[in-house]
């Protein structure tokens, strides 16, 4: 999508640069049951994030500092930071707080909501619909986002991605737990997901 041409209807409200402009621990939890939209029509509810917190953080990308790698994740709040893992899976990170802070949330898991068909089409055969967006690769392959999204402004909806607010409010009184697949800072609680979601990758422990 052209940066002239007019963004199409969005399923809600595109969030501000404001929004993002604050620390990743403190933008994670309000991201829940905001809906994550392309351009083409496909969207899905977030319902499992993470915060990264930068240098203080020893399991951020951006804890040793910036590389040509992690720029993006060092620049303007609101951006998306597409990355490759296990040399086979791209994720997304939302990038927050100002310019140089190196933090931002990991987006894990969607409720599709909206062009389903796409989404079945990019994910392998007789995948199940609670399964298209249930992790962090599996979401990006299904919404259709790569190595060539890196760096777009999710803020203004003209990059072919937004992040909107249809109105539903993130769930109340969350309390975090310890954050999946990293090998230090496994301690801290940075990570939120809606309670009872079947589309959560991993339920919280007593769940």
């Amino acid at each position: 999508m052209r940066r002239n041409e007019r963004p199409p209807v969005w399923p809600g409200t595109p969030l501000s640069r404001a929004f993002f402009d604050r620390v990743a621990t403190d933008v994670a939890p309000l991201l829940l049951n905001k809906i994550l939209a392309a351009a083409d029509g496909r969207a899905g509810r977030i319902v499992e994030v993470e915060a990264y917190a930068g240098a203080i953080d020893p399991a951020a990308h951006t804890y040793r500092g910036k590389t040509p790698r992690n720029a993006t994740m060092f620049g303007p709040p609101g951006h998306l930071y597409v990355y490759f893992t296990y040399g086979m899976h791209w994720c997304c990170n939302c990038v927050c707080a100002s310019n140089g802070a190196g933090t931002g949330v990991l987006i894990r898991a969607l409720e599709p909501l909206f062009g389903l068909e796409q989404m079945r089409a990019a994910r392998p055969p007789q995948t199940r619909d609670r399964d298209l967006c249930r992790g962090p690769a599996r979401l990006t392959q299904a919404m259709g986002i790569g190595g060539a999204q890196d760096g777009i402004d999710l803020v203004g909806a003209r990059d072919g991605f937004a992040i909107v607010d249809d109105g539903m409010a993130p769930p109340a009184n969350l309390k975090g737990g310890p954050r999946i697949g990293i090998r230090v800072g496994q301690a801290l609680p940075w990570r939120w997901s809606v309670p009872g979601s079947r589309y959560v990758s991993t339920p919280p422990r007593g769940a």
